[in-house]
């Protein structure tokens, strides 16, 4: 890993520096900024523990397959993160973070394709267990135009950087820190819960059962623009815990940024791009293997050097200085297996977020969104079939229907850094089977911070 973060590390600077030729009458100026902003402190630590309590009621379940959700079960996760920082050399910055995790999703995380709780991993144990969830360096290449502030959080040393800068990021991060972002709806710590609320459903951006990669990526900002472009590890198998080293299964991103304000409040509009590249089963050709053979629907005797490939759209916009909204859509190659995320082919969402300025609570958050998931024709037979996907697969489908969410939040500051959010979603037709449904599910959770 080390090698490989090397070698990106040479690459993607001679690449910054490319993007910045024209830019040398200004190198002096942004060279002085980033001197006098950088203060005094070399070091960070930051820290989270975050407890997700969630339940399902009752519902119609006249079947059960491998990948079902159970009705009347609750489950509950812990997750604490440490968050390591220094300062490198002028403008660079590394970050380690250190989680422990504990506990397990509804049904093992599986039966429904937006899946309601973005704090369940695809892993699930008893006892609580650490690992190296981001281990990076972030260099600032700033080239002048106006000053951007940036406050210390986690992850994130506080700065001043000029409009006109290239950003290389190179190490194990996830691609959603980076690609497909949204300021009301991306943090399942803080703000909603649903897998397909908070990223593009249809978005199979590369990632380990964890949700993390390695790679690296460039953003390059320029006025009310920025172009981003990374490249990243696969798994070595669809959805497994370990990624396939030296990019021989791998992802390319790409994503372009408009930035602009309506009435004097401020908007961005995103438009995201992945490309796939690694041993993947046509749906099809599963569904031949099984009736040549007569045994079940196997994707991974069919698996094949290829490719898969998705777009999506994405919004945000302050209506006031308390008020947002946002929405997202996207699609996906239908006749080729989900590799990383989920089993979403079609997705549109959009949500509000409001907070509690109004009833003098300005640190709490109220949020409602709704989200429609669907998929290929394909994929429906090959779920009708009795095939498994990542998430879904009740053993047949003779009735398909798109798989529709309305999530609702209310997120109470009661103590200085630290929230307690209650949680409500409403599934229909979960796994986009109208056979079982709706699904209520409930969900209290307790974000600690410093």
């Amino acid at each position: 890993m080390l090698r490989r973060i090397v070698i990106l590390m040479g690459s993607m600077t001679a690449l910054a520096l490319w993007l910045a030729s024209g830019h040398s009458a200004r190198a002096e100026t942004a060279a002085a900024l980033s001197a006098s902003d950088a203060g005094d402190d070399r070091y960070a630590i930051h820290g989270q523990i975050t407890y997700v309590e969630q339940e399902t009621g009752s519902f119609n379940a006249p079947y059960h397959g491998p990948n079902s959700l159970t009705p009347d079960q609750g489950r509950e996760t812990v997750d604490a993160t440490l968050y390591l920082g220094a300062r490198l050399w002028s403008g660079a910055e590394a970050w380690a973070n250190v989680e422990m995790d504990q506990g397990f999703g509804l049904s093992n995380t599986l039966g429904v394709a937006g899946f309601p709780s973005g704090e369940d991993y695809k892993v699930g144990r008893d006892q609580p267990y650490f690992r190296l969830a981001r281990l990076f360096v972030r260099h600032t290449f700033d080239f002048g135009g106006d000053t951007d502030h940036v406050e210390a959080a986690a992850n994130q040393f506080a700065a001043a950087h000029t409009a006109d800068r290239v950003v290389v990021t190179i190490g194990k991060v996830s691609v959603t820190d980076i690609f497909d972002t949204n300021q009301y709806a991306h943090d399942p710590r803080v703000d909603f819960l649903n897998w397909s609320v908070i990223d593009t459903g249809s978005f199979d951006y590369a990632a380990d059962a964890w949700g993390y990669t390695v790679g690296a990526a460039v953003e390059w900002y320029r006025g009310d623009w920025t172009f981003r472009g990374g490249a990243f590890d696969l798994s070595d198998v669809p959805n497994s815990t370990h990624l396939e080293p030296g990019f021989h299964e791998f992802q390319l991103d790409a994503e372009i940024e408009r930035r602009y304000q309506i009435a004097g409040h401020h908007g961005r509009a995103l438009l995201t791009g992945f490309y796939s590249r690694g041993y993947m089963a046509l749906l099809n050709d599963a569904l031949a293997y099984a009736k040549e053979t007569g045994g079940p629907v196997d994707l991974a005797a069919v698996r094949q050097y290829r490719s898969r490939s998705g777009i999506g759209i994405s919004a945000e916009q302050e209506l006031t200085d308390d008020f947002g909204a946002f929405a997202r859509a996207g699609t996906g190659d239908g006749d080729t297996e989900a590799y990383e995320f989920t089993d979403i082919d079609r997705t549109i969402a959009a949500g509000l977020s409001l907070q509690g300025t109004r009833w003098k609570r300005p640190l709490d958050v109220v949020g409602l969104a709704a989200v429609v998931n669907n998929i290929s024709a394909t994929r429906q037979r090959f779920l009708d079939a009795g095939g498994l996907g990542i998430l879904v697969g009740d053993g047949q489908l003779p009735h398909p229907g798109a798989e529709r969410i309305v999530e609702t939040y209310y997120k109470s500051a009661v103590l200085d850094r630290i929230n307690v959010t209650f949680d409500y979603q409403h599934i229909i037709n979960p796994a986009y089977n109208r056979d079982r449904g709706p699904v209520p599910v409930y969900a209290i959770r307790i974000h600690m911070y410093f």
